[in-house]
């Protein structure tokens, strides 16, 4: 790893920095390999209280001055109180429509006259408000509303009680910086106001409404189709409440007989071509698509009744039976297709077909496929297809100044203030967006290596997030010289001579990046499936002692990927590069380098830094970066685990990174073994420069604002507990910082000459911190990227807390730097690099978590996140890590610690 030379710190610490005594110290510090508990170890510290946010110190004032437009609109807010009741509805099971109907039919028929022409507003579930209070005090009224129904009537027994009066005072109070703690209970009851009308006219869904498509048609295939809509939420900022309007899209289930629904999932054009029973894979593919969706029947004229599919029966409706009472009360077996002709003098046209099995499954409720329609307005959880997410992007991909525009227009349609309900509680929106002074931070100078037999260092600046690495060459270049190729494309389809003419170009790119690869490679054989991974891998290993690469060619997406980083990470620890056949084929300069910056960090090089001078002051004392991240498994699957992952710079420049990584409990936001994880790497942090931290900065990504709290009691408490179980009062100072992507805050150039590139942009570093920021605490807004496609979304940045007492500038200059030292390529990127290797590591988890049997129906896609394509080099997951006990996961994720030694991720 390090020497003590210009890659460690410039100043040795006095008490907090000396080095461990002994080597021996750290040998019995070690942590185990692997948990099997995956509960924490962490007693909490005594001593600690509960942890709150940092105050805001000050604004930043580094950079040029933009004038912006954020989507954020100011609400103009009553004094005064509001009332809140507890509202109780049996049967209590009902979805949040069916109880919106049931209170708006009390309200309206108020036979008790207890709301004399007032408006309550509801959220669907337990909480109503009123402007006044009702004349029922403190005690609990109880009243029956009854709802007509298909065939029959459905009565519901409600009732209401008084709980408290909402203080508007004390959320203005707060609004103005005269205390702290920001009163929730009254943003929550301007939320349900704002949200009662379009709760009741669209189809909600989270915080954003939609709309049946009008006037727009994008089909994504599957059964599928884009429908667009609103994202809207109250947001406390600076003297005043903010309502946060974005436009969003996402998939819904198309409205279309389940025929036709069958046709998409199977990839069959016209109902005719299926002439015969459908087949096993067939089958499986339809009900994984259908399960769980609503249908309702088309085979009893006006009473159009909705079911839940609960499985798709095996047996075609010709031959499924199913228990029938006669009216002699005798019961006989009777297929599907004779009940229809018998009951419904309907024969069936498809009896081949299966019929769908709705209701409890131990009903046997079977309804032929042809009666079925699918049900509108259900949104579609599961995960969308490479190509289905495509289309998307390409259906609602915007550029910065159309956003705008199609905002202020959704603004101006929706009307806010001629809603009668926020009329009743006397609230009113400014319908232009907010004007919010930016900051452009000054990009930091890129520091490369010295060519050959020069002494000057070559220096690159970023402009517009971007730089050009031509001409120059890596700050530590690794010398290849043993070197191997696996070809898992078939010959046909990536001959011999290409894959010469791709050696010979990648050597001279590599050459000229300073990284040689010296002479042929030793190796060079086509194989096929990801059995022969394994076998090869091992033969390469003790064929070749010195074998530093193991380039994969691969054929597009397949199970060979996850084989190759499995074999080559964790049980082999051997560097493998994975390349797409068609970049062999026809190789481009701009490949060829972004493979040379991945293999040079894989080998252990250092492909550039920061320029020393320039970087803040942090710097001046030993300080290791950390970043966090949990990623969890699609929506829809309820058994797989969420893995979370930490890394940690390894140098002062930083530019190396360390990982560790952990299985965890399925959808657990908090890291539970973290205090071992932090201690490993503050461990490998010491191997590696002979200092200790003195400061630990630590960016944890994947956590949502009602996490904040819960997630700093129990992972700042496991930081500090790692520290001391290292050392007795070896306390460095901890920043905590969230942060966020999942957003709908959006920034606009108000000045036309601002706007950068085709998609009209607002510039790499612009940063805002006033306006539409916290009241009190430490947070910001931060666009370390140049948006190339739609609008780009700035990174918000929250302090959690500060131990480090940084100033707003030094924080977010800090930030911005980090943002240009991620080594994948030579652009700024949209977090700071320590957060987006967590989320790589993560990622690559999921991949080693595939089982090693290589069954083709095994992998079933298992994990995607925003952006996949980008991170894996296209494999399908397995589905079949459920039934793993964790021991075998935990064991499954371990790296080998010759991958660990450096960069296996990038």
């Amino acid at each position: 790893m390090l020497t003590n030379g210009e890659k460690c710190f410039p100043v040795p610490l006095g008490s907090l920095g000396r080095p461990l005594e002994s080597e021996e110290q750290i040998a019995t510090t070690a942590p185990t390999p692997f948990i099997h508990n995956l509960n924490p170890i962490m007693q909490p510290a005594p001593e600690l209280s509960e942890f709150t946010c940092p105050p805001r110190m000050n604004h930043g004032s580094e950079g040029r001055e933009i004038l912006l437009r954020a989507n954020h609109f100011q609400i103009r807010m009553p004094r005064g109180h509001i009332h809140h009741y507890d509202v109780s509805i049996v049967p209590d099971k009902c979805p949040r429509r069916v109880n919106r109907e049931i209170i708006e039919t009390m309200v309206q028929v108020d036979t008790k006259k207890l709301f004399i022409g007032q408006k309550p507003v509801f959220d669907g579930r337990k909480n109503m408000y009123t402007r006044d209070p009702l004349p029922i005090g403190r005690d609990k009224i109880e009243l029956e509303v009854t709802l007509p129904g298909e065939g029959k009537d459905r009565v519901f027994n409600t009732s209401l009680k008084w709980v408290a009066q909402v203080s508007l005072y004390a959320l203005e109070e707060a609004l103005e910086g005269r205390t702290r703690s920001i009163p929730l209970d009254a943003i929550q009851a301007l939320d349900v106001v704002m949200r009662h009308m379009p709760s009741m006219m669209y189809t909600p869904v989270g915080r954003s409404f939609f709309s049946q498509p009008e006037g727009y048609y994008h089909p994504l295939g599957g059964g599928r189709e884009v429908w667009f809509g609103f994202h809207q939420s109250v947001r406390p900022s600076q003297w005043k409440m903010m309502l946060n309007i974005d436009v969003s899209a996402t998939a819904f289930y198309k409205a279309q007989p389940v025929i036709e629904f069958m046709c998409e999932v199977l990839d069959v054009k016209e109902i005719s071509e299926q002439k015969r029973p459908l087949t096993d894979s067939q089958r499986v593919k339809f009900t994984k698509e259908i399960k769980g969706l609503k249908i309702e029947i088309t085979h009893c004229g006006q009473m159009k009744r909705k079911y839940r599919v609960c499985n798709v029966t095996r047996r075609p409706a010709q031959t499924q039976t199913f228990p029938l009472q006669l009216e002699s009360g005798q019961t006989v077996e009777c297929t599907v297709a004779k009940y229809f002709l018998d009951k419904h003098r309907k024969r069936l046209l498809y009896p081949h077909l299966p019929c769908l099995q709705v209701g409890q499954e131990h009903r046997h409720t079977y309804l032929p496929l042809e009666v079925c329609n699918v049900v509108r307005g259900q949104r579609c959880i599961k995960k969308l297809t490479d190509m289905q997410t495509s289309t998307m992007i390409k259906a609602t991909a915007r550029s910065a100044p159309d956003r705008e525009k199609e905002i202020n227009n959704l603004v101006h349609k929706v009307n806010f203030n001629e809603d009668p309900y926020m009329q009743e509680f006397g609230i009113s929106i400014n319908s232009t967006m907010t004007e919010v002074k930016g900051r452009v931070l000054p990009p930091p100078k890129i520091q490369y290596g010295g060519r050959s037999g020069f002494q000057t260092k070559q220096q690159a600046i970023p402009n517009q997030g971007v730089w050009d690495m031509r001409g120059k060459e890596f700050h530590t270049g690794v010398e290849i010289r043993t070197w191997a190729i696996a070809c898992f494309a078939p010959q046909r389809t990536c001959r011999e001579e290409a894959l010469r003419n791709f050696t010979a170009q990648l050597q001279k790119i590599s050459s000229d990046a300073g990284m040689p690869i010296l002479g042929q490679p030793v190796f060079c054989k086509y194989a096929t499936g990801p059995e022969q991974v394994e076998p090869m891998f091992r033969y390469l290993k003790n064929q070749w002692q010195e074998l530093q690469l193991v380039v994969v060619v691969l054929p597009g997406k397949t199970p060979v990927y996850a084989e190759v980083k499995r074999v080559g990470d964790t049980v082999l620890g051997m560097a493998t590069q994975c390349v797409q056949a068609k970049n062999v084929n026809k190789t481009s300069p701009q490949t060829l380098s972004n493979l040379c910056l991945k293999i040079n960090v894989k080998l252990g090089g250092v492909n550039n830094i920061l320029v020393p001078s320039i970087r803040p002051r942090v710097f001046n004392e030993p300080v290791i970066f950390l970043g966090a991240d949990v990623t969890h498994p699609p929506a829809g699957d309820n058994k797989k685990p969420s893995i979370a992952a930490l890394v940690g710079s390894m140098d002062a420049h930083p530019s190396r990174y360390a990982a560790t990584v952990r299985v965890q409990h399925h959808r657990q936001d908090i890291i539970q073994d973290l205090g071992n994880m932090v201690k490993e790497l503050l461990v490998q942090f010491y191997k590696a420069t002979r200092f200790k931290p003195s400061r630990i900065v630590f960016y944890r990504d994947g956590v949502s604002e009602g996490q904040f709290m819960p997630v700093l009691q129990h992972e700042l408490r496991a930081v500090r507990h790692a520290c001391m179980m290292l050392e007795v009062g070896y306390q460095p100072g901890i920043t905590f910082i969230v942060v966020q992507k999942r957003h709908h805050t959006r920034l606009f150039c108000a000045d036309k000459r601002e706007q950068i590139g085709r998609s009209g942009n607002i510039p790499a570093g612009t940063t805002v911190d006033v306006g539409i920021t916290h009241p009190t605490e430490f947070d910001f807004f931060l666009c370390s990227h140049a948006g190339i496609q739609g609008t780009s979304r700035p990174s918000h940045y929250h302090v959690l807390w500060d131990d480090n007492h940084f100033t707003a500038d030094e924080l977010q200059q800090l930030t911005y730097q980090l943002c240009h030292t991620y080594v994948r390529c030579t652009r700024s990127v949209s977090i700071p690099a320590p957060a987006y290797y967590a989320h790589l590591v993560a990622f690559r988890a999921r991949y080693h978590l595939v089982e090693k049997e290589h069954d083709s129906s095994k992998y079933s896609p298992g994990y995607s996140e925003e952006g996949a394509s980008e991170y894996g080099e296209g494999s399908h997951l397995s589905g079949s890590s459920e039934d793993r006990t964790p021991a075998s996961m935990a064991r499954a994720v371990q790296v080998h610690q010759d991958a660990g030694r450096v960069m296996y991720f990038a």
